[in-house]
């Protein structure tokens, strides 16, 4: 069996006991978390908790010596008085999904004709693509917005401006050599760029853009065409679906706000959305967003058409979207079984080849789906602690999803072998490209001999922090509720782990469709035994001994009492990872 990576727990340091008394407001737990984090002192805690109350709004700064918001806003109002047809290019992911929709949302509520296009995974690919561009002109289209891509769509800006379309870029991602000659190029990561917030999700550089438009039109009108409020349980969503960072104050803020208007939908499709994943309204969370309607929005793109998930967010027939939320249920579930057959197909290939002897993991198959190479890397990449870019390879181009871990840009790896690919963009530790297959050997070398060059001497050891030591016995509804106050949590804003040692094991079984999950009871002095769950660890449910040492975040667990129907919650802890008593590898800081 090949090997897979321990993980090494940095346990931070413990903050002294007369400190966190002065965190008025929070138990000690939530005091010692914000301390391992940073905030050293109770007034920069209670800033980072409050810095969402404040919504930058600044709408008109993006801008720079570049094309700004203003030239944006002008062209689509011309475009509107002058009855042009009008088109949202999207992506295929969560992030672009809900950024279309707002888009569109926002653009037919002020008078737009306007109409959607996101492209499909297989037939397309990621990006703007110079065919859709030249149809899309024929049927008479002449303004093209795109949300959530085209940054890096040079040459497919150029073309779509040579066929006679006007062009507006608003994007996230990272930006290349050179900018697309857009009309107006719409990035807050663009160098000269004024906007306080650089790490917007796609949604939220569409968000503040329609709150322009939305904003100019009311005081034009004299009334809003549409609240710009009804859109933050899209610009939520695709926030946390693309893991935007979470300890910035602006993502906060608006998933916070998105959260509430979420919790209170007035959309058909997400009220079908949330009761197909069993979600009770008025309680759900970031993390619902990131592990169950994010990655059911994401599974009509994966598998099928992202329009199918469009469709469910637009519209406003309760029985249509019922319809479109089993749908997208049963891709998810299809999304999952092919997952877990190509990660099986690659590590068996890995096992054929002598085990995991380089620096970056290079595999893929002809027969895999475009649509879960993402996951499939990003799987192995946690598994086996290496960059791993998973192929789907076709005829005559293949296509790849690269992830990547925190020692290794692999974005800036991809330019250095940008002479060797069709196309290529993404994040320091996200990013997919094109390339035609008889480039496929140059390319494995370099990028190989690029991770060897730059991981060489490092340790390679996935990291785990814990934020505080913590006796079981201390566990309870009133400490883990305390900790609500972090959210909304996320990327770079992590639901605070914590670590228990020689902790005895009453009981350990795996549960669940195919025994995959783990269940654990943990005994505790005088109280209770304490459950804790490992989502698809019923495999390792034998090896677990009598004692242990444990990792976990906490959540409150709700469900009715069988016989009285009741009500009944209770805290219990989600392991992230767990070693024989003694044996963890631990790091104090």
């Amino acid at each position: 069996m090949l090997f897979m990576s321990p993980k090494r727990w940095l346990v931070a340091s413990q903050a002294p006991t007369d400190l966190l008394n002065q965190y008025e407001g929070m138990l000690p737990l939530l005091a010692q978390v914000l301390y391992s984090r940073g905030f050293k002192t109770p007034a920069a805690a209670r800033e980072f908790l409050r810095s969402h109350e404040n919504d930058s709004g600044q709408f008109l700064s993006i801008k720079g010596k570049r094309q700004s918001i203003d030239t944006a806003i002008s062209r689509i109002r011309n475009a509107i008085k002058a009855k042009e047809l009008i088109v949202v290019y999207g992506d295929f992911d969560a992030d672009g999904v809900t950024s279309t929709a707002l888009m569109v949302q926002t653009l037919k509520a002020i008078g737009a004709n306007v109409e959607p296009y996101i492209p499909h995974r297989v037939d397309e690919g990621y990006g703007l693509n110079s065919a859709a561009l030249a149809d899309l002109r024929k049927r008479g289209v002449k303004l093209v917005i795109t949300v959530d891509c085209g940054i890096r769509s040079v040459a497919e800006v150029q073309d779509g401006r040579a066929y006679g379309l006007d062009i507006i870029v608003t994007d996230h991602h990272s930006i290349g050599s050179q900018i697309p000659a857009a009309n107006a190029v719409i990035n807050p990561k663009l160098p000269d760029c004024a906007y306080s917030e650089d790490m917007l999700a796609g949604v939220g550089v569409a968000y503040r853009l329609a709150e322009a438009l939305l904003t100019i039109a009311a005081n034009g009108k004299g009334k809003a065409a549409l609240d710009a409020s009804m859109l933050l349980e899209l610009v939520a969503i695709g926030t946390i679906a693309d893991l935007a960072p979470m300890d910035r104050s602006e993502n906060r803020g608006l998933v916070l706000r998105g959260l509430k208007a979420l919790n209170n939908t007035q959309r058909p499709g997400l009220q079908a959305l949330i009761e197909q994943a069993r979600l009770k309204p008025g309680s759900i969370t970031a993390r619902d967003i990131g592990f169950m309607i994010g990655p059911r929005i994401n599974a009509a793109g994966r598998l099928d058409s992202a329009m199918i998930a469009y469709d469910l967010l637009m519209t406003g027939d309760a029985g249509e979207a019922r319809r479109l939320a089993s749908r997208l249920e049963a891709l998810n579930v299809e999304r999952q079984r092919m997952t877990a057959d190509a990660q099986n197909t690659i590590r068996q290939q890995l096992e054929s080849n002598g085990g995991l002897d380089d620096a970056l993991i290079f595999a893929g198959s002809d027969t895999f789906s475009p649509g879960i190479v993402g996951l499939v890397a990003g799987r192995l990449t946690e598994e086996f602690y290496r960059p791993a870019v998973i192929m789907e390879y076709g005829k005559d181009e293949s296509r790849a999803s690269c992830r990547s871990i925190p020692e290794f840009d692999i974005t800036a790896a991809l330019d250095e072998c940008a002479d060797l690919l069709v196309r290529h963009g993404g994040h320091a530790q996200a990013a997919g490209f094109t390339v035609v297959n008889e480039n496929l050997p140059a390319l494995r070398e370099r990028l190989q001999s690029l991770a060897a060059s730059s991981l060489d001497g490092q340790t390679l050891m996935p990291t785990l922090e814990i934020d505080a030591e913590l006796n079981p016995e201390h566990i309870d509804l009133v400490t883990t509720a305390d900790l609500d106050q972090l959210e909304p949590t996320g990327h770079h804003n992590s639901a605070p782990v914590f670590a228990s040692f020689q902790v005895s094991v009453k009981d350990a079984k795996a549960f669940g469709k195919d025994s995959a999950h783990l269940r654990l009871m943990l005994a505790r002095d005088g109280i209770a035994p304490i459950e804790a769950i490992l989502w698809r660890g019923g495999h390792l449910a034998r090896q677990v001994g009598n004692c242990v040492d444990i990792a976990y975040t906490l959540e409150i667990n709700e469900w009715n009492e069988r016989y009285s129907g009741e009500t009944v919650r209770s805290a219990r802890m989600m392991i992230q990872d767990f070693a024989p008593a003694g044996e963890s590898v631990v790091v104090r800081g």
